[in-house]
């Protein structure tokens, strides 16, 4: 795990760096922040699968208590594109197209997660800790913003470390497993990839893609959309607050 978590560091920096030249152009602007929550929107649209088929996989089998963490995981998460969404319909509008990126890191992940599961968590493990990566910074940035308030930033709220510690849940449930020497290398090959594809989509929602601002991509019908709002349409900000802090508070195993 310790290769795992230095990647996790890397990512981190790296995506610190990309938030101070934000910082130094001026701040976030509300573009950059819709094309934020339209990505996270569609990256998170469907994420349980993904979890629910590594929890599934026959080399989880010995591995109960990572098994049993990975469901409860991946229903926590679920709902989650949908706050996404409400986010947007606060300021009037709805996700944009689902950028190239975000395609791609489904494409790759959809295949690999049913061969090779602890890929898939290795990305978990960088995914779930740049929130945390971001810091101060983060919060500087998100404070100066003027078109931010608490209505449109419940999907930040959520995935800010201190809110739901996610990256510290998965890499103690994975410390905790016993992993042998493919395990590992997958993990460490997974950290790679996703903070490869997710910076990518990081630059893409902060215009600093040059190639995706020459050659734009509109995909607006390359997956079904599985999902309807009706779904989540009871999702509040009453309700959603209890969740978190219900998650927070219970018993490791009921999480």
């Amino acid at each position: 795990m310790e290769k795992v978590l230095e990647i996790v560091e890397g990512a981190k920096l790296a995506f610190r760096k990309r938030l101070t030249a934000v910082r130094t152009r001026g701040g976030l602007t509300k573009d950059d922040y819709v094309r934020y929550l339209s990505f996270q929107h569609h990256l998170t649209n469907g994420v349980q699968k993904h979890f629910l088929a590594c929890a599934a996989h026959p080399r989880l089998a010995n591995k109960r208590k990572l098994r049993d963490f990975l469901i409860s995981f991946g229903l926590e998460e679920e709902p989650h594109y949908y706050v996404a969404e409400l986010d947007l319909r606060q300021m009037g509008l709805r996700p944009l197209p689902c950028p190239l990126d975000v395609a791609l890191w489904w494409c790759y992940f959809d295949q690999i997660v049913r061969n090779r599961p602890f890929v898939r968590l290795g990305a978990t493990c960088v995914l779930e800790n740049l929130g945390a990566g971001a810091g101060a910074l983060g919060r500087e940035l998100l404070n100066s913003a003027p078109f931010l308030n608490k209505q449109n930033t419940r999907f930040l709220e959520i995935h800010f470390h201190e809110v739901l510690p996610h990256g510290d849940q998965i890499i103690n449930a994975l410390r905790s497993a016993t992993l042998d020497e493919r395990d590992v290398a997958e993990l460490v090959e997974g950290a790679k990839a996703g903070a490869v594809l997710y910076l990518r989509m990081v630059e893409w929602a902060l215009g600093m893609n040059d190639l995706s601002t020459d050659f734009p991509v509109e995909l607006h019908d390359w997956r079904p959309r599985e999902l309807e709002e009706p779904v989540y349409a009871d999702i509040d900000e009453k309700s959603a607050s209890a969740d978190h802090q219900g998650a927070q508070g219970a018993p490791e195993g009921q999480r």
